[in-house]
C-alpha cells in the first residue's frame, strides 16, 4: 500500500514507465481541475445565460496576472523538493516544505488585499463591455475572498508531486470537484445565486482539497518531518527558493499581462465574441492537459535524476516524454477538431457562437502538438534547475510576437462588417507564436547549457 499511495523514486526503472505511471494520475488530476471551470461555465452558460458565461470569462486573465507570486513559489519549491527528494537529503528538504507553507500564508494575505483593491479598476481598464461588468466584479471580488484555499492547494500538490507522489493530490482534487458540482448546482438552481453562487462553490472546493494536501504532508514521516523547525524561516532557503521560482513566476506576469491586453482587445469585439472565446477555452484545456501533464511529470523526473546525478536517465526519459507527448496529443486533437462542437453544446445552443467556436478551435489545432514539446522540453529545463530559459522563451512569444501580432492583425482586417476585425486572429496569433515558441525551445535544450543548474549537486559538491 505504501508503494501504491507513497512517494515515487523515478532514479531507477524503466524512464518511459515512470513517466506514464507518474503522468496518468497527474493527467487524471487536470481532468479534475480542468471540471472546476469547465462545470463552471457550463451551469452559468445553460441556467445563467450567455452574458454571465462571457463575465466569467472575462475575469480570468485578472485572477492569472495576480496569481503568479504563487506560481514562482510552487516552481521554486517543486525544483528543490524533488532534487533533495533525489539526494535523498531529508533535513534540506523538510525545511523547504515548512518555509514553503509559511510564505505561501503572508503571500495569500497580500494577494487577496491587491485582488479586492484593484478588480474593478482593472475591469474598467480592460474596456469590460457594460453588460457583464458588474457581475465580472461580483465573482472576482468571491474568488479573491478565498485565495488562501487555491494558493495552497496549488503549492501543496506541487510539493507533493515533487516527491513522486501524483495519486494522492489527485483523489483529493476529485473529491473537491465533486464537491465543487454539488454546490454549483445548489447555488445557482436552487439559491439562484448567479455568478456568485459558481464562485462560493470553487472556493470552499479548493479550501477543502488545500486542507486534505496539507493532511498528506503532514503524515508522511518517513519521508520529511514538518515541525517547529522545518517552519522557521530561513533567510538563505528562501533567496534559493525565489531564485529558482522567479523566473517561472515572471514568465507567468509576463503571459498574464500579455493575455491581459488580448482580453482588452477581445473585449472590443463584443459580447459574443467574449463568449466563443471563453468557450473554445474550456475545450481547450482539454486539448492541452497531456502536455502540462508530461510536462510536470518532467520536471519532477528531471529533478529527482538530476540530485541523483543520472543525466544519463534524464536525456533518455526526456525522448521517451516527447514519444509519448506527441502520440497522446495527436490523438486528443483529431478528437476535438471532429467532435469540439459537440463538447461546445453543453456550454450554449447559440449557432453563431457555436459556429464561430469551431473556426477558432481549427486554427488553433497546429499549435497544440507544438506545446507538447514545449512543455516536454521545458519540464526537462525547470526540473535541472534552468527556469530561466523557459522564462525568455515566454516573454519572447507573448510579449513580442502574440500580443502585437493579435492586434496589428486586428487592425488589418478591419471592415465595415467587422469594424474591430476579424476576430480569428486573436486564435491565429496564438497558433502561431506556440510553434515559434517550440523552435525556440528545441534550439535552447540541444546547446544543453540547463545541464549545469543542478541544486542539490552543487551544494553537497
Amino acid at each position: 500500500m505504501n508503494r501504491f499511495f507513497g512517494a515515487k523514486d523515478m532514479t531507477h526503472g524503466s524512464p518511459a514507465v515512470c513517466l506514464i505511471q507518474f503522468s496518468v494520475p497527474l493527467l487524471i488530476g487536470n481532468l479534475a481541475q480542468q471540471l472546476y471551470s469547465t462545470v463552471d461555465s457550463v451551469v452559468v452558460g445553460i441556467y445563467v445565460g450567455d452574458g454571465a458565461l462571457a463575465a466569467v470569462g472575462a475575469s480570468f486573465p485578472l485572477i492569472n496576472l495576480l496569481l503568479v507570486l504563487f506560481v514562482g513559489i510552487s516552481t521554486g519549491a517543486g525544483i528543490m523538493v524533488s532534487q533533495y527528494f533525489g539526494a535523498r537529503e531529508q533535513k534540506a528538504l523538510s525545511k523547504t516544505v515548512g518555509n514553503t507553507i509559511v510564505l505561501t500564508f503572508f503571500c495569500s494575505l497580500f494577494i487577496t488585499a491587491v485582488g479586492l483593491l484593484t478588480c474593478r479598476w482593472f475591469m474598467t481598464l480592460l474596456r469590460t463591455p457594460a453588460d457583464i461588468y458588474d457581475m465580472s466584479c461580483v465573482y472576482l471580488d468571491i474568488i479573491f475572498y478565498g485565495m488562501i484555499g487555491s494558493a495552497y492547494y496549488n503549492i501543496l500538490s506541487g510539493i507533493l508531486r515533487g516527491l513522486g507522489d501524483s495519486l494522492m493530490p489527485l483523489i483529493f482534487l476529485l473529491i473537491s470537484c465533486a464537491l465543487n458540482i454539488v454546490l454549483d448546482l445548489m447555488f445557482v438552481i436552487n439559491f439562484s445565486m448567479g455568478v456568485a453562487g459558481v464562485a462560493w462553490a470553487t472556493i470552499i472546493s479548493q479550501m477543502v482539497s488545500s486542507v486534505l494536501c496539507l493532511w498528506r504532508l503532514l503524515r508522511m514521516r518517513d519521508v520529511l518531518v514538518i515541525d517547529r523547525e522545518a517552519l522557521r524561516m530561513d533567510r538563505a532557503l528562501c533567496v534559493q527558493l525565489f531564485r529558482l521560482g522567479l523566473p517561472s513566476g515572471a514568465s507567468q506576469a509576463i503571459f498574464s499581462m500579455a493575455a491581459l491586453m488580448v482580453q482588452s482587445l477581445t473585449n472590443t469585439f463584443g459580447s459574443m465574441v467574449i463568449t466563443a472565446n471563453i468557450i473554445v477555452m474550456r475545450v481547450d484545456g482539454f486539448a492541452m492537459m497531456p502536455n502540462f501533464s508530461f510536462g510536470m511529470a518532467m520536471t519532477t523526473f528531471a529533478g529527482q535524476n538530476v540530485g541523483a546525478g543520472r543525466m544519463d536517465r534524464v536525456s533518455k526519459g526526456t525522448r521517451d516524454g516527447l514519444k509519448i507527448g506527441l502520440l497522446v496529443s495527436a490523438v486528443l486533437v483529431l478528437l476535438i477538431v471532429f467532435f469540439g462542437k459537440y463538447l461546445m453544446q453543453l456550454f450554449t445552443s447559440t449557432e453563431s457562437v457555436l459556429n464561430l467556436g469551431m473556426r477558432m478551435l481549427w486554427i488553433l489545432s497546429p499549435g497544440y502538438l507544438a506545446m507538447a514539446v514545449t512543455q516536454i522540453l521545458s519540464g526537462t529545463m525547470r526540473g535541472a534547475g534552468d527556469t530561466v530559459t523557459p522564462m525568455w522563451i515566454s516573454l519572447i512569444t507573448t510579449v513580442i510576437i502574440r500580443t502585437p501580432l493579435a492586434y496589428l492583425m486586428a487592425f488589418l482586417t478591419r471592415s465595415e462588417l467587422n469594424p474591430a476585425g476579424n476576430p480569428d486572429v486573436l486564435f491565429l496569433s496564438l497558433s502561431i507564436s506556440w510553434v515559434l515558441g517550440a523552435a525556440m525551445t528545441v534550439l535552447f535544450y540541444l546547446r544543453g547549457r540547463w545541464k549545469k543548474k543542478g541544486i542539490a549537486q552543487s551544494q553537497m559538491a
